[in-house]
């Protein structure tokens, strides 16, 4: 008898750890770093062919920079910071340099990491001097016992930290204030309550990097950075850092990396809604993915797209907006990017 008990609390052992640890779980196993640079791109019929190859380019380098990692045996982590870093510092993205400005004509920036492995995160907001506030975030994870840190605060940690600051005029490109200028001017001719969204450019409402990440020892790790949204006030905060709307990890499901109308993403916990589906209704991670993004944001006014990847690998890149910026790369190196 106690041989049989001792035998069923193994298996029951087993059980628990096949349901909370993620395959493969060895060494070398397949990995897959999944990226986004936003869902407000510029329709077809603005976009030239010049800068269509930029932007490619730039999610090209994102993910071979992530890829570089995974490939010697890295961690997701890593390769979710490598890969955000590229996009933070192209100018043609809505995160670090060339980020939108807020109504005072300022960057003010955000981003989230979190660990799939110890669901460990860090978090940073409104702060207007980290060069790569995706570093940030992580120093707030493993250097602090909080989560989320904002402004003055955020900045203050992050220079301690030894984290590269730069002057606003960094962040700042010319095409950021032309779209201020225009939006402001547009905001004069028709005034309209700013709780109407849809009447508003897709592309100065969302527009935000990510990254999610399977590594060979079956971690999964998730990040977004972002500029936010054109002419917001100062001080307002998206779904970017904000775990379980944004940006969400578990081993146990999947990784997810969100962008697109801030509000509506975060009244709709959009990131854990896609985790807790596959959880607790037994979905796959694109069946979750789909019904989240293509049916409940649609249904609550929300427009945008996630990236997401699981604990077996698989990829999932939905959006309801015109296009999304994205791509991803697994082990062979050959990456796939594309914006409609």
């Amino acid at each position: 008898m106690k041989n049989l008990l001792s035998l069923l609390a193994s298996l029951s052992l087993a059980a628990m750890s096949q349901s909370t640890v993620a395959a493969p779980g060895i060494d070398g196993g397949p990995f897959v770093l999944v990226i986004h640079g936003g869902a407000g791109v510029v329709s077809k019929e603005e976009m030239t062919p010049e800068k269509e190859k930029a932007q490619l380019a730039a999610l090209t380098e994102s993910l071979q920079a992530g890829h570089a990692i995974l490939k010697t045996n890295g961690t997701s982590l890593d390769a979710v910071i490598a890969a955000i870093k590229v996009l933070e510092d192209s100018p043609l993205f809505n995160a670090g340099r060339g980020a939108v400005l807020n109504g005072d004509g300022v960057v003010e920036l955000d981003a989230a990491i979190m660990d799939g492995a110890t669901r460990k995160a860090g978090a940073v907001a409104a702060v207007k001097h980290v060069r790569n506030p995706i570093e940030a975030a992580r120093l707030v994870m493993d250097k602090s016992r909080h989560v989320m840190l904002v402004g003055e605060g955020a900045e203050a940690f992050a220079k301690g930290q030894g984290i590269d600051m730069m002057p606003q005029s960094y962040f700042i490109t010319e095409h950021r204030k032309k779209q201020l200028e225009r939006i402001q001017n547009e905001q004069k001719q028709t005034p309209k309550p700013q709780s109407i969204w849809q009447k508003e450019r897709t592309t100065d409402l969302v527009g935000t990097v990510g990254a999610v990440a399977l590594d060979g020892q079956g971690n999964l790790a998730a990040g977004t950075s972002t500029g936010g949204i054109a002419n917001k006030k100062p001080g307002r905060v998206g779904d970017s850092p904000i775990i379980g709307a944004g940006t969400y990890a578990n081993n146990a499901t999947c990784a997810v990396s969100a962008t697109g109308h801030g509000e509506y993403f975060i009244r709709a916990v959009v990131a854990h809604d896609i985790s807790a589906l596959i959880e607790y209704k037994g979905m796959s991670l694109n069946e979750a993915a789909d019904l989240v993004v293509k049916k409940e944001l649609v249904e609550f006014g929300g427009e945008g797209g996630v990236i997401g990847v699981d604990s077996k690998g698989n990829v999932a890149m939905p959006f309801n907006s015109q296009g999304m910026y994205r791509g991803y790369v697994r082990e062979d190196g050959k990456p796939f990017v594309a914006i409609y």
